[in-house]
C-alpha cells in the first residue's frame, strides 16, 4: 500500500508539469487537493446511498476529530504557508534538497516522540532512501544566505511530517473520510492563497484535468498512505512514500523523453537498498498486549478471538476488547503492537 501510494504520487508530479504553464504553483497544488477531497467526497456518497454495500469501515469518532484536525491544520494550513515564504528567499535548487527532510522529520518524530520500535537495518534503509531522494534533487548547488528562507521551507517539511504522525493517531477510522477532509482543507487553503497572490480561476478544461490527477495522485494515494500508516506505522510508510521522486523520475523519461542521468541511476540503486532492507526486516522478539477496547476492521486472526451472535464477513467492524497477551512473532508497530524496546 505504501509503495503503491508512492507510485501514483511520483506519477502525479510529471502529469502535473503538464498543467503548469497554464497554471500557477498555488492554483495548481489547490486544484489538485481539491480534486481529491470532492473525488473522495462523491465517492463516499455514492458508497452512503449503495444499499447494497457493506461498509467494513468506522467513522472518525471521539478524540481522533482532534487529532486529525491538528494534522489538518499542521499539513493543510501551517506548511503550505510555510513553504510559500520560505520560497521566496529560497533558491529553487536548495529547496528541493530540503524538501527531503519531511522523511526524516517523518522518521525522528515517529521513533523519538511517538516511540515506534527501529532497529539499525531500519535507520540504514531510511539513511539510503532520503540519500536517493538527495542524489535526486541536487541541483549543484546550496544557498543559504537568507537563513529564514530555508528555515521556513523546513519548517513546512516539519508541519508536514506531524501530519504524517497525527494522521497514524486516526488511521484505524475510515481512509477514503481522512483523505477527503485533507483534501478539502489544503485545497481550500492553497486556492485561497493563489487568489490572495492574484492569480485567476483557470478555464474548466484546465481544472478538470488538474483534478482528476489530483483524485489519484492525491486522494487515492492518501487513502494508501493510511492504510499502510495502519498496518506498518508512521516512519516505515514515510520510508517508503519517500521514493515517490524516483517514480517521478521514471515517468518522466516516458512522457517528456528526458535522459536517463547518472543521478537517477544511483537513486534507482540507493532507494533500492533502502527498500530492500526494510522488506526483508524481521522485528521478532517476545511482547505483552495490554487490555484495551477499541473499534476497527479486523479478520479473526490470533489477535482477534471473539464470537458473534450471527455470520460475519471478513473484515468486518465492531467494537472488541483484546485482553492481555503474552507472545512471540514477527509484527509490525500496527494498532495491536505500540510498545517501547
Amino acid at each position: 500500500m505504501a509503495i503503491l501510494a508512492a507510485v501514483l504520487f511520483g506519477i502525479s508530479t510529471p502529469l502535473a508539469k503538464l498543467l503548469v504553464h497554464d497554471l500557477s504553483p498555488w492554483m495548481l497544488a489547490g486544484l489538485l487537493y481539491l480534486g481529491s477531497g470532492i473525488g473522495l467526497g462523491l465517492v463516499r456518497l455514492a458508497r452512503g446511498l449503495s444499499a447494497s454495500q457493506e461498509r467494513n469501515e468506522r467513522s472518525i469518532h471521539g478524540i481522533e476529530w482532534f487529532w486529525l484536525l491538528a494534522a489538518v491544520f499542521a499539513g493543510g494550513v501551517a506548511g503550505p504557508v510555510l513553504l510559500m515564504f520560505g520560497l521566496t528567499a529560497t533558491s529553487a535548487s536548495t529547496a528541493s534538497l530540503l524538501l527531503n527532510l519531511e522523511g526524516v522529520f517523518t522518521a525522528l518524530l515517529a521513533w523519538f516522540v511517538f516511540q515506534e520500535g527501529f532497529d539499525r537495518r531500519l535507520v540504514a534503509g531510511m539513511v539510503a532512501i532520503v540519500a536517493g531522494a538527495v542524489v535526486l534533487s541536487w541541483g549543484g548547488a546550496v544557498d543559504i544566505v537568507d537563513g529564514w528562507g530555508p528555515a521556513a521551507v523546513a519548517a513546512a517539511c516539519l508541519m508536514w511530517a506531524v501530519d504524517n504522525n497525527l494522521t497514524r493517531k486516526v488511521s484505524l477510522a475510515d481512509p477514503v473520510d481522512i483523505a477527503m477532509i485533507k483534501g478539502l482543507v489544503a485545497g481550500s487553503v492553497n486556492v485561497g492563497i493563489a487568489l490572495a497572490v492574484g492569480d485567476g480561476l483557470p478555464a474548466v478544461p484546465t481544472t478538470a484535468a488538474a483534478m482528476l490527477v489530483g483524485l489519484l495522485g492525491y486522494g487515492v494515494s492518501l487513502v494508501l498512505f493510511v492504510i499502510a500508516l495502519r498496518h506498518i506505522g508512521t516512519a516505515r510508510t514515510g520510508a517508503y512514500f519517500s521514493t515517490a521522486p524516483f517514480v517521478g523520475g521514471i515517468t518522466s523519461l516516458l512522457i517528456f523523453g528526458e535522459p536517463l542521468t547518472a543521478g537517477l541511476i544511483a537513486a534507482a540503486v540507493l532507494m533500492g537498498i533502502g527498500v530492500w532492507l526494510h522488506l526483508t526486516e524481521d522485528h521478532d522478539h517476545e511482547h505483552v498486549h495490554d487490555e484495551i477496547e477499541h473499534d476497527h476492521p479486523h479478520v479473526h486472526d490470533e489477535h482477534h478471538q471473539h464470537g458473534h451472535d450471527g455470520p460475519v464477513t471478513e473484515p468486518h467492524t465492531h467494537k472488541h476488547r483484546h485482553g492481555r497477551l503474552r507472545h512471540r512473532h514477527a509484527h509490525f508497530p500496527d494498532a495491536h503492537h505500540v510498545h517501547t524496546h
